[in-house]
């Protein structure tokens, strides 16, 4: 790929900043090589790769974004482009991570470009992890767990709520506090 192109595939995938640092991190420190991991939403593909690295667990991406999927496509991950876990067999994942757009947005704010979906969760900044947390489960094999990154501005006890209607417990795991926002990792299991 020409190098104007790919600065402009960059200026349309979320980059990794602290909120993915974090998730691979918890998910490298909780995860077995064994594991058949998902990782929605894979962006650069930065988690999925580290993860794949670290652990040795067997991993695919996916993301909405085509221009995320060329992405984590050159780091090395496969991927698959899909809404949420659309395409997936039923119980075939023992977790999935998934760090969604999560800032709330006003609802005049147009959804016309792919930075902007990677990083607004609308209004409440809910609406991409209310379909998720109705979904996921069918994806998950039994005894399977789901890390989910949360904010602060998001609501997290919304989220813990909105998981137990899905039929999920969730336990927070890891915080890290930044001047604007507080970034939790929770984990769900049914």
């Amino acid at each position: 790929m020409e190098l104007a192109e790919r600065r402009g595939v960059e200026t349309r995938v979320y980059e990794p900043a602290e909120d993915s640092a974090l998730l691979a991190a918890v998910a490298g420190e909780r995860l077995g090589s064994d594991a058949r991991v998902l990782e929605v939403g894979t962006g650069s593909g930065y988690v999925a790769d580290r993860i794949v690295r670290e652990v040795g667990a067997s991993v695919v991406g996916s993301d909405v974004n085509p221009h995320a999927c060329v992405a984590a496509r050159e780091r090395g991950v496969a991927v698959v482009r899909a809404d949420l876990v659309a395409p997936f067999a039923d119980d075939a994942f023992d977790a999935v991570l998934f760090n969604p757009p999560y800032l709330p947005t006003e609802p005049e704010t147009a959804w016309d470009d792919w930075m902007e979906r990677a990083l607004s969760g609308g209004e409440d900044g809910r609406a991409v992890i209310d379909p998720f947390l109705e979904r996921v489960g069918r994806v998950l094999a039994p005894d399977g767990v789901v890390y989910l990154l949360v904010s602060s501005l998001t609501g997290v006890d919304a989220v813990v709520e909105r998981a137990g209607e899905e039929g999920f417990s969730a336990v927070a795991v890891a915080d890290e506090s930044f001047p604007f926002e507080t970034l939790t990792v929770l984990e769900l299991f049914g």
